[in-house]
């Protein structure tokens, strides 16, 4: 899976750690749906955080479509809000 972080680049996710991606994103997409800024702010961090160590950077001379799209770190709630979808913002 390739995930586009923006402000940070595209990484490519194994399977392998793709299962640890989604279980941070439904936490987010919790916090979301709770209105619980705190968890929000943390929880999109972690993501980003685990993103950018476990996957490895798509070269930026490499065009290649993304199949998730994170915001940036400092994306607002109400933001984030308008672009989850029913899977949160990694698909199952």
């Amino acid at each position: 899976m390739i995930v586009r972080v923006l402000g940070e680049g595209q990484f490519r996710i194994a399977d392998g750690v793709f299962s640890q991606a989604n279980s941070i994103d439904d936490r987010l997409q919790a916090a979301v749906e709770a209105d619980d800024a705190g968890a929000f702010s943390s929880a999109l961090g972690d993501l980003i955080a685990f993103i950018t160590a476990n996957g490895t950077p798509v070269p930026a001379d490499e065009l290649i479509g993304s199949d998730a799209i994170v915001p940036a770190p400092d994306t607002t709630l109400e933001e984030v809000r308008s672009l989850l979808g029913d899977e949160g913002l990694i698909p199952d």
